[in-house]
């Protein structure tokens, strides 16, 4: 499917191993619907880290992504202005979210990346 925004945002993150299961049920269940009312949210979606095998340059390598968050989020967008909302504001601080949950997490790592091919579409 084609990225439909001009601007992604990716929000990466590890959360302490012991609170993994509330970090994925609130994730689910709260922050994720929050963030995708936004006006100006097209779309968000969760990811985990897999391992990585791949062919460069003909030859199949294992990619280590030592450091690298296992989780992460991409959040499209359309201006980078939604990020400075008030309702982006009030979306990343509901429910459970800040209280229970951010304090857990580490290796925090957020960019946004401009969209500059959007598929042929």
């Amino acid at each position: 499917m084609p990225i439909a925004a001009k601007y992604i945002l990716i929000s990466r993150m590890d959360v302490d191993p012991e609170k993994e299961a509330l970090f994925n049920e609130v994730y689910e269940s709260e922050h994720l619907p929050s963030v995708r009312k936004v006006p100006g949210v097209i779309s968000a979606t969760r990811l985990q880290s897999a391992p990585l095998t791949l062919s460069v340059g003909g030859e199949v390598r294992t990619v280590e992504a030592a450091g690298e968050p296992a989780f992460a989020t991409l959040i499209e967008i359309e201006s980078p202005d939604v990020l400075v909302s008030d309702e982006w504001a009030a979306a990343v601080e509901y429910g459970r979210w800040p209280g229970e949950v951010r304090p857990y997490t580490r290796n925090r790592r957020h960019t946004l990346h401009k969209v500059t091919d959007d598929g042929g579409t």
